[in-house]
C-alpha cells in the first residue's frame, strides 16, 4: 500500500496560496507538501492547514530565490549568517503546523571557491541544522537534483549524496529520493529504491522528461509504485509535478478517495502502461 501527498507549490503555481490547501482537500487529499512559502503569511498557512485538516508531511527550508535560480544557501561563502538566521523560524513553523520533516537544498556551486571547500561548509551546516532540528523532533532530508536544470547543483546522484550524508553522521538526516531528478541523472529507479529504502526519508515523483504527472513520459510507474509498496517504506509519496492539462485531469490516474493507503493495483493507467 502507498500514500500520496500533493505538492501544492509545483502543482498550483498559478493558484493563490490562500486557495491551495482548500483545493488539495477538495481534490481528496489529506496530506500535502510544499516549498518554503517566501513572502506568504505563515500564520495564515497554519490556519488553512488546521481548518482543512490537511497533514503537512514535508516543507522545504528557505533556499534563496528559487525563481531566480537559487537552490539553497548552505554552501555560499557570504550568506551563512543570513541562512542560519532563517532556520529557527523555519523549525518553529514546522512545529506549529505539525510537519515532521524538512528538506534542505544545499546549493549550486560558487565559481570563486573550490567545490570541496563548499561541501565542507555544507557538511558543517547540515550537522548544525540537524542538531537544531533534533531538539524539536524534526527529521532533515537532502535530495539530489539533476544538473541539467540546476546548473551543476552540488549533489546530483544517489551514490554521492548518500556518501555525503553518511559523512555528516546525524541520526535525523536522511535522503529524499526524487524519481524525476534521478531518472535524468542515473536511471535505475526501482533498483535504487530496493537497495537504499532504509536510507530514504521521503520520495517524490514526476514523469520524465517533462516533469508532468505519472503516465505522461518514459517512466513505468505501475512497476515503480509496486516496488515502493513492496519495500519497507512507510512514508508518503510527494506528487511534485507540473500538471499537463488541468490539475484535476492530471490526477485522474488516482482513485477519488486519496485520503487512505492505496493498493497500486487501484491506479488507473492507460493500456500502454
Amino acid at each position: 500500500m502507498i500514500r500520496f501527498a500533493l505538492n501544492v507549490s509545483l502543482t498550483m503555481r498559478d493558484t493563490p496560496w490562500r486557495d491551495r490547501f482548500d483545493t488539495a482537500a477538495r481534490l481528496g487529499f489529506d496530506a500535502v507538501e510544499f516549498w518554503w512559502p517566501d513572502g506568504v503569511d505563515l500564520t495564515a498557512i497554519h490556519h488553512r492547514l488546521r481548518d482543512t485538516g490537511l497533514q503537512p508531511v514535508l516543507v522545504n527550508l528557505p533556499a534563496g530565490n528559487l525563481a531566480q535560480g537559487e537552490r539553497g544557501l548552505l554552501n555560499h561563502p557570504t550568506r551563512q549568517a543570513e541562512w542560519r538566521a532563517l532556520v529557527p523560524r523555519a523549525l518553529e513553523f514546522a512545529c506549529q503546523i505539525g510537519c515532521p520533516r524538512m528538506n534542505a537544498l544545499v546549493g549550486k556551486p560558487v565559481p570563486t571557491e573550490p567545490r570541496e571547500v563548499q561541501l565542507a561548509r555544507v557538511r558543517e551546516n547540515l550537522a548544525w541544522l540537524c542538531e537544531q532540528a533534533a531538539a524539536v523532533g524534526i527529521e532533515i532530508v537532502v535530495e539530489s537534483l539533476n544538473a541539467w536544470e540546476n546548473d551543476g547543483y552540488l549533489l546530483t546522484t544517489t551514490a554521492e549524496t548518500l556518501t555525503f550524508l553518511a559523512s555528516v553522521g546525524a541520526p535525523n538526516l536522511r535522503y529524499q529520493y526524487d524519481c524525476y531528478h534521478m531518472q535524468l541523472m542515473e536511471g535505475n529507479i526501482t533498483r535504487t529504491i530496493r537497495e537504499h529504502i532504509g536510507q530514504i526519508g521521503h520520495i517524490q515523483v514526476a514523469d520524465a522528461p517533462d516533469r508532468h504527472q505519472p503516465g505522461t513520459g518514459e517512466l513505468h510507474f505501475p512497476f515503480i509504485f509496486r516496488t515502493i509498496a513492496a519495500s519497507n517504506y512507510t512514508g508518503f509519496i510527494g506528487l511534485e509535478f507540473i500538471p499537463a492539462g488541468t490539475l484535476a485531469d492530471s490526477l485522474a490516474w488516482l482513485p477519488a478517495d486519496r485520503r487512505r493507503p492505496i493498493d497500486p493495483a487501484e491506479l488507473r493507467w492507460n493500456d500502454s502502461l
